[in-house]
């Protein structure tokens, strides 16, 4: 018997993205359930072949629910997934709100997928920050190959981060632009059409952002605590994508060569890597992809040890709805949870 699943926040980008997901991959669900605030309540959103009719997260009774995929927000989650988790449904949470609690694993399931038999603990797994979760995939195998001691990495992070706001934001300054209106601020700082905002989330004390924080703090608790990270996190005008540039440092010798065939072996990743005109990958080919992509594999002849490359991914699909799936699909496979109405 299959498992009673519920989105909250399906009326967002990534809850609708979840929805996609759960139904491409065929997840073993006898029964989905779309949940969001009560403003929503009554909209349809799309699940394969048909529709679902969204219901109020405040009033669902998730003691009949196996798994909650909670992509409503950190304030949210802070308020209603330890209420959900007592009910005995397992909340795999997309926002910051757990990501950096003791007692709730952290979780890209081809870096530590072992740390997930630590859920119990409140019933509660956060998925990562976007540009971590693709960053972690293609580091973990050169990590284990040849020690990563440093990493600088710098992100340039598409609007839909940002949420159905900030694509908003893109297209309609985008459009003001071309026609010659003035062009409106809303969400960022600065103007997002054809600029770069090197400034995502709130300024820390010192002079690092948020988003810039969470890099380093979720590299060093699902890959290793030693590894010294640092970051710049820039918004650029894409809709859907995020890519990194990306500096290692190495405590063993390890070639270009060697990566390559290292992350071309490596789950989750996909090499395309030619020193020639289009031979990489940018963010408008990796939309709707699954893959983490790494392009621009190159020697380092400034430090000992040291390579460059580039990471681009679908910051939708393994840095968000994907990645929170993959989290369920393996508690299914470890047999860590059983389906109520199995159980019953």
């Amino acid at each position: 018997m299959g498992f009673r699943v519920a989105v909250a926040g399906a009326t967002g980008n990534v809850g609708r993205e979840m929805l996609e997901i759960l139904s491409e991959r065929n997840f073993p669900a006898d029964e989905v359930i779309a949940l969001a605030s009560s403003r929503s309540v009554g909209k349809e959103v799309s699940f394969g072949d048909g529709t679902l009719t969204v219901k109020n997260l405040e009033t669902h009774d998730f003691s009949d629910t196996d798994i909650c995929l909670m992509s409503a927000g950190g304030s949210v989650s802070q308020k209603w997934s330890p209420k959900i988790g007592q009910q005995g449904c397992v909340v795999i949470d997309n926002s910051s709100a757990w990501r950096y609690n003791a007692d709730v694993p952290l979780i890209v399931p081809e870096v530590n997928a072992d740390a997930i038999s630590e859920f119990s603990r409140k019933n509660i797994i956060a998925n990562p920050n976007c540009s971590t979760a693709q960053l972690v995939v293609a580091l973990k195998p050169l990590h284990d190959a040849a020690v990563i001691k440093r990493v600088v990495v710098s992100t340039y992070q598409s609007v839909s981060g940002s949420g159905k706001d900030g694509m908003d934001e893109l297209f309609n300054q985008t459009r003001a632009v071309f026609v010659n209106d003035p062009v409106e601020k809303g969400i960022y700082t600065k103007r997002i059409a054809f600029n770069v905002i090197p400034h995502i989330d709130s300024f820390m004390e010192d002079g690092y952002t948020k988003e810039e924080w969470k890099v380093l703090a979720e590299t060093k608790k699902m890959l290793d605590p030693k590894i010294k990270v640092t970051c710049t996190a820039v918004r650029v005008p894409v809709f859907i994508g995020h890519s990194e540039a990306v500096n290692l440092e190495f405590e063993k010798e390890i070639t270009a060569e060697q990566a390559r065939d290292i992350l071309r072996d490596a789950p989750g990743c996909l090499v395309v890597d030619k020193a020639e005109d289009g031979g990489y990958v940018t963010p408008h080919e990796c939309a709707g992809e699954d893959a983490t992509y790494i392009s621009r594999i190159r020697e380092d002849a400034t430090v000992e040890n040291g390579l460059n490359m580039w990471v681009v991914s679908d910051n939708l699909r393994k840095g968000a709805a994907l990645n929170a799936i993959q989290i369920a699909e393996l508690l299914v496979a470890r047999g860590l949870i059983k389906s109520k109405n199995q159980a019953a």
